[in-house]
């Protein structure tokens, strides 16, 4: 749009001069002839159409070429004031921006590395923990004590194996104790510990997320803000409102805008997509801690049944 715009005004400016070249050039030639013609009026008054009409052919002829030389030379001269025209693709864009502006931009595409990095990161942790603890669930779903279930999903590490960890030592340490009550409270506590240590820890580099989610914008804007009120400086100093001279600042400084907006939409949407796979496996986590409480409440029972039963013999 810049360009043809440039080229129409280009244009008219070119027919104007060359219709100011054709409207002066008859008066500036037609000066001559008259002493010429002066001398010859004694000898040639019989015939003075012939003598006046055989000069003007040869100044149609040899004027008519003058015309386009000067036209384009006038052309060429407006060229050579013309801002010379560049292509404003991103690159070149960034290339010429003012420092802030090039600061802001580079800060943004870190962020938004970051942004897929935590991504990508979280999309293999989350599907692993969740596939494992499912997978030990199901192990210990026919468990009939703390014990078998230890057995059943080995010494591997985990959510759950943690949570049986805790069951094991609250029995043990609150052996001789003959308050259940006592005994599961306690072990809730210790689940209670462990299931926030999971929530935080799966919920790491979530906050860098919101975080870009919610500021990237605005520090797009900034540089864009800094980037136009650098071009209107330029405007004010060079005294003129051509579009080639204010298009390539006002454009460099939208480029800050659209990179922020690049940084902050995928990050939002990340960081929602997280929060409800990381809420689905908290719940199996919960789901682990209530198995963890259920066999440690059969192991209780059992022993406490154990107890009465050597008492009644």
């Amino acid at each position: 749009m810049f360009r043809t715009i440039l080229k129409s005004m280009t244009a008219l400016v070119v027919i104007s001069l060359v219709s100011t070249a054709f409207a002066q050039q008859p008066a500036g030639v037609a000066a001559p002839p008259s002493p010429a013609v002066a001398p010859a009026a004694p000898a040639a008054q019989a015939v003075p159409p012939s003598a006046t009409a055989s000069p003007q052919p040869p100044q149609a002829v040899t004027e008519t070429p003058g015309a386009p030389a000067s036209a384009d030379g006038a052309a060429r001269a407006l060229k050579s004031t013309m801002p010379g025209m560049r292509e404003l693709s991103p690159w070149s864009m960034f290339m010429s921006a003012d420092i802030v502006v090039k600061g802001v931009i580079v800060g943004l595409v870190f962020a938004s590395l970051a942004t897929w990095t935590i991504a990508i990161a979280k999309l293999i942790e989350l599907a692993a923990l969740r596939r494992r603890l499912r997978q030990a669930l199901r192990k210990i779903g026919e468990a009939r004590s703390l014990a078998e279930a230890q057995l059943a999903i080995g010494g591997k590490d985990g959510v759950l194996a943690s949570l049986l960890n805790a069951a094991m030592r609250e029995a043990r340490l609150s052996g001789g104790i003959s308050s259940d009550s006592g005994i599961k409270e306690r072990a809730a506590t210790s689940f209670g510990e462990i299931l926030r240590a999971e929530a935080r820890r799966v919920r790491l580099g979530m906050g860098v997320l919101a975080t870009i989610g919610a500021t990237a914008p605005f520090v797009g804007l900034f540089g864009t803000v800094w980037g136009i009120m650098n071009s209107f400086i330029g405007i004010s100093k060079s005294q003129t409102t051509n579009l080639a001279v204010v298009a390539p600042g006002i454009a460099e400084a939208l480029l800050a805008t659209a990179v922020g907006l690049a940084a902050a939409i995928p990050a939002v949407i990340i960081y929602n997509h997280f929060s409800r796979v990381t809420k689905g496996y908290l719940e199996l986590v919960s789901r682990a801690s209530g198995a963890a409480a259920r066999l440690l409440s059969r192991d209780l029972d059992r022993s406490h049944g154990g107890v009465h039963a050597r008492a009644a013999e």
